[in-house]
């Protein structure tokens, strides 16, 4: 679904990371995942195109995205805030993508609406407006909306951010429901371990001082047998002077 090959990202002559080389499979949840600092927010940009790369590329089935260019994107994207407009209601915020990019009828973009509200549990609360709602229950209308396109693809900017446990463990079960319900493709901004050991097979670890990967593969695993200690500090919450 996606293939990464000797990226570089930075803003001016600042390099934030370099010699980025990874995929993601189709069908899976794949984390990205690292410290404060470590640039896991600059490459979810650029995998959607709100940042231009250094050096490198980034394909998505296949296709070069150099940046946003006017066409219907061919993901969905939940922001760490959920970015719900404050003064529509939760139906008008999931129809927004629908009204722009289709020529869909109101009725049919309502239904439409309607039925991923539904599918993230928020049936209901069409008539809310965002300050109405829980952190989590806008988490959910955030995804509601990035599913309004049907994308096969769906970015999530640290989706646990934020949230109690109860809701945290609640959305992870949502975001792997839908994996299988739907086969949908997930790439996942977090540093929640809990929830990194729950949702995904699939990692990379950024670190701020390599300015790179320093980890790949199942987060299990890497806790277990990662050569690298401060992978092993990371995924076993321990000190490097401990």
């Amino acid at each position: 679904m996606i293939d990464v090959e000797n990226l570089a990202l930075g803003f001016g002559e600042t390099v934030i990371l370099e010699n980025l080389n990874f995929s993601v499979q189709r069908g899976e949840v794949f984390v990205i995942l690292g410290g404060s600092g470590s640039g896991k927010t600059t490459l979810l940009k650029c995998l959607v195109g709100l940042l231009q790369p250094l050096r490198g590329s980034v394909r998505i089935e296949g296709a070069t995205r150099p940046g946003l260019n006017g066409e219907p994107p061919s993901y969905g994207v939940l922001f760490q805030s959920g970015a719900l407009f404050s003064s529509l209601s939760v139906l008008d915020n999931v129809r927004l993508p629908l009204e722009k990019w289709t020529d869909l009828d109101d009725a049919a973009t309502d239904a439409i609406a309607r039925s991923k509200l539904r599918l993230v549990g928020l049936e209901g609360f069409e008539a809310y407006l965002p300050a109405e709602l829980s952190g989590g229950m806008k988490k959910r209308a955030g995804i509601a909306r990035a599913l309004a396109l049907e994308s096969p693809l769906l970015f999530l900017d640290e989706p646990s951010a934020g949230l109690d446990p109860v809701t945290a463990v609640e959305l992870d079960e949502l975001i792997l429901t839908l994996n299988s319900s739907l086969g949908m493709t997930m790439v996942i901004v977090t540093h929640e371990l809990e929830s990194i050991f729950k949702i995904t097979r699939s990692c990379i670890m950024l670190d701020r001082e390599a300015k790179g990967i320093i980890a790949q593969g199942d987060p299990r695993e890497l806790r277990e047998h990662a050569s690298d200690q401060r992978v092993l500090h990371f995924f076993n919450r321990t000190s490097p002077g401990a």
